[in-house]
């Protein structure tokens, strides 16, 4: 079972609130920092850059420097972008760097609300901490462990804010802390694990496996948080439309057609491309096309939300921004490589990592 929301009273109540937005300029934050706007809170938009909307207070400020606690002098609830919903600057930077980074982030984060007085602190990771794995319940409750597999990208870098979120809540006993974890993200400017799936000239998939495919899109995502924000929810919650799509519903609405591949090749080529810097992702990152990782936004539906779009509609969206993009195991590539196939491109780049291979110890022997 979900945790239940306490019986402490609603915010509402109490007047507008002053709602501080980490990465504000952001894809994600842009359209956070503007539902939160037009909810009626007064709204600071926190980067090293202003943005252009005008109801924002916008003070530039480094998230990971102690000079933040100027910053959040006057705010009452801090929303934490745990990570940038845009792989490619993810990418660009070197995984040891991103992961120390974003750890700061939260360190300084959390002390700093703590001692400039801020009420609540609300950290958006994802859906992915969970794990995708074969057991799993569908969909999962809201407080279900956190059993990602991952020990290096992305999710393994959420693994541990949500982490370092659990030591926050016990030397912070007065800074209340809710982890919001939406299902895969739509919306415009996103580029994630799960759409560059969908950039690739056929839909991957692992034989015996069967993957339950769900989204979020960022405008139910900054609705959710705006609520997390003035209710009292469980320290866990999840943003999802309700329900999933199989995989045939998936090919159906898509229009594009698979290619199978057992999982110890699919995961042996991804293994080995990776550790020679062909694919991007580590190969645990598979789990998330195979397994299913859906929830159950409960807690957001009893204090009245519902998704204003549902998986199919959220697909279409995602199909429609990522067309021109082509991508192979999560690698963007030019439209004539796309042209091979997925079946061919993993063949090819398993020779291209073979042939590397072969060049290094070459160079090594002369």
């Amino acid at each position: 079972m979900s945790s239940q929301p306490s019986p402490m009273r609603s915010r509402r109540s109490l007047g507008p609130l002053r709602v501080a937005v980490t990465r504000a300029t952001s894809a994600v934050g842009t359209v956070l920092v503007r539902e939160l706007a037009t909810a009626g809170d007064r709204v600071v938009g926190l980067d090293t850059r202003a943005g252009t909307q005008g109801d924002v207070d916008w003070r530039l400020s480094d998230i990971t420097s102690p000079s933040v606690l100027t910053a959040l002098s006057d705010v009452d609830v801090l929303v934490h972008l745990g990570y940038q919903a845009n792989l490619a600057a993810a990418l660009d930077e070197q995984p040891a760097l991103r992961r120390s980074r974003l750890i700061r982030e939260v360190q300084t984060l959390t002390t700093a609300a703590a001692a400039s007085g801020v009420e609540h602190l609300i950290v958006v990771t994802s859906a992915m901490v969970y794990g995708a794995r074969e057991d799993n319940p569908v969909p999962l409750p809201e407080d279900s462990p956190l059993q990602a597999d991952d020990t290096e990208g992305i999710v393994a870098d959420l693994v541990e804010i949500e982490q370092l979120l659990d030591v926050a809540r016990s030397v912070h006993p007065g800074l209340r802390i809710t982890s919001v974890r939406p299902a895969a993200l739509v919306g415009p400017g996103l580029d994630t694990m799960v759409s560059r799936h969908f950039e690739a000239p056929r839909l991957l998939t692992l034989r015996g496996r069967e993957p339950a495919w769900q989204f979020c899109h960022v405008e139910d995502l900054a609705t959710a948080v705006s609520i997390v924000a003035k209710e009292e929810l469980p320290p866990q919650v999840a943003v999802a439309a309700w329900g999933h799509l199989s995989q045939a519903e998936v090919e159906e609405i898509s229009g594009m057609r698979s290619v199978e591949m057992s999982p110890s090749a699919a995961h042996n080529a991804a293994e080995r491309l990776h550790r020679v810097g062909v694919v991007p992702l580590p190969s645990s990152d598979l789990a998330y096309v195979s397994y299913p990782w859906v929830v159950a936004p409960e807690s957001l539906a009893a204090h009245g939300w519902y998704p204003a779009y549902d998986n199919s509609t959220a697909l279409s969206i995602l199909l429609a921004e990522v067309s021109g993009h082509h991508a192979v195991m999560a690698r963007r590539v030019e439209r004539r490589d796309a042209a091979i196939g997925a079946a061919g491109a993993v063949s090819a780049a398993v020779a291209v990592a073979a042939t590397a291979a072969l060049m290094r110890r070459h160079r090594k022997r002369g």
